[in-house]
Formats: C-alpha cells, sequence, structure tokens
C-alpha cells in the first residue's frame, strides 16, 4: 500500500498516487484541501474501480499525521511506501521576507517532511522493511532569488532524507529523495508569474518544465524493487542548464 501527502489537484502527488494504481498498487490519499482531496479521491476510483482511502490531514499539526497513519494502517494492516510530497513556496526578497513568511515554508516544507518521515519510520521499523520517498528540489543545491525560505527547506529535506537513510537501514527500510527542477501544473501560478515560469522553463535543457507524471515515474521507480539498492540517494529529475 502506497501513502501519499498533498495528493490532491494536478501535482506530483496526483500524478504519484495514479501512476502507483496504474502499477497495481493500494492508495491512500492525504491533503489539507478537502474538495480537491475528494476530487482526487473520485478520479483515482474512476481508474481502479475501488475508491481509495482519503484522509484530510495537515502536515504541521502532529496529530493530523497521527491520525493519517492510525487510518492507514487500520484499514490496511500496513503502509510499504510512503510519499511525503506535501511542500509549500513563497516569492519574496530576502530583505523584506517576514518570520511568519519564513517560518511557514520552513514548517509545511521541512517540518512537515520530517513529521511525515518520523511517522513512517516508527511503522516500518518494527516491520523491517518500507520505503519512503520525499520530495525535495534542485533548489536545495541551486541558489534562485527570492526562494532563500524554500531553498532553505528543501536543502534541508535532502539532508534529513541521507539521515533517515542512515538509521532506518538497518532496519531493511530505504528512504531516498526527488530533486526536481520546474514541474508544471496550474497551482505554480499563485506564487510564480507566467513571466517567470516562462523564464524558468527557458533555462532547461529540453525547453520545457517536466510533466508531473515525469516526475511520478521516478518516485515510483525509488519506491519499487528495481531499487533495491538506492537509499540515501537524492535524485535529480532535471534538464537545468548547469
Amino acid at each position: 500500500m502506497v501513502l501519499v501527502t498533498a495528493a490532491a489537484g494536478t501535482g506530483i502527488g496526483f500524478a504519484t498516487a495514479r501512476r502507483a494504481v496504474l502499477e497495481g498498487a493500494t492508495v491512500v490519499l492525504s491533503d489539507s484541501h478537502e474538495r480537491r482531496l475528494m476530487e482526487a479521491a473520485e478520479a483515482i476510483a474512476e481508474l481502479s474501480g475501488s475508491r481509495p482511502l482519503h484522509v484530510v490531514a495537515d502536515v504541521t499539526v502532529e496529530q493530523e499525521v497521527e491520525a493519517l497513519w492510525a487510518q492507514a494502517t487500520d484499514r490496511y494492516g500496513r503502509v510499504d511506501v510512503a510519499v511525503n510530497n506535501a511542500g509549500l513556496g513563497g516569492n519574496a526578497p530576502l530583505v523584506d521576507m517576514t518570520d511568519a513568511e519564513w517560518a511557514r515554508v520552513i514548517d509545511v516544507t521541512l517540518t512537515g517532511t520530517f513529521r511525515c518521515t518520523r511517522a513512517a519510520l516508527r511503522h516500518m521499523i518494527g516491520r523491517k522493511a518500507g520505503v519512503i520517498v520525499n520530495n525535495a528540489s534542485v533548489l536545495g543545491w541551486r541558489a534562485q532569488a527570492n526562494q532563500a525560505h524554500y531553498a532553505a527547506a528543501k536543502a534541508g529535506v535532502m539532508a534529513l532524507t541521507r539521515c533517515a537513510a542512515a538509521e532506518a537501514a538497518p532496519h531493511g527500510v530505504r528512504v531516498d529523495a526527488v530533486s526536481p527542477s520546474l514541474a508544471l501544473h496550474p497551482f505554480l501560478n499563485r506564487i510564480i508569474s507566467d513571466d517567470q515560469l516562462a523564464d524558468l522553463s527557458r533555462r532547461e535543457l529540453l525547453g520545457r518544465g517536466a510533466h508531473p507524471w515525469e516526475v511520478a515515474n521516478v518516485i515510483v521507480f525509488l519506491a519499487s524493487d528495481y531499487a533495491s539498492y538506492l537509499t540515501g540517494e537524492v535524485i535529480s529529475v532535471s534538464s537545468q542548464h548547469p
């Protein structure tokens, strides 16, 4: 069974859930947006023939993360794969960035991934099996103006992934991350203008951003037995110029 956070909407989370179903997996969907989560569950039901368990959960609230895992394990007994996809961006010069803006991005993107990784490890270490795939970003490696909070959070996700992998490996649990450069979906326009998106797309060697399903392909690969010797790795999903 595959549990995916931030699985509503048209982004990487939903694309990952969809690809997992196409590979024959049972999925549990989670998101903080109830209406979009319901729509995602309906779309998965049309694809799989059965309505997936879908749980409204905010990764900034520990009790909601615990409730998500409790419902998933109560229903299915175990979680084989956890895809920690929830994240929040922003667009602000560092000199103008408020403490609240910084804290919000860090809490969702880094601390939220920590909470979900911790929940997964508490379940998987006892079972001596499981895979965790976190969603990082190339901005964890590369600088971009007005993205200090997001870049810092994603660099933290990379470090968290490596440390978690070191602790989990003796228990048969793998922890990896994907690091997309630019995955295009409509919600990006909430924080990035069309002109900025066009400029970022031009910087890609292929002249475009990734489709969410192209990132999902790598996530599903990392979750599969084909990646059985990969742990503590951050895989770039990018065609960006150096």
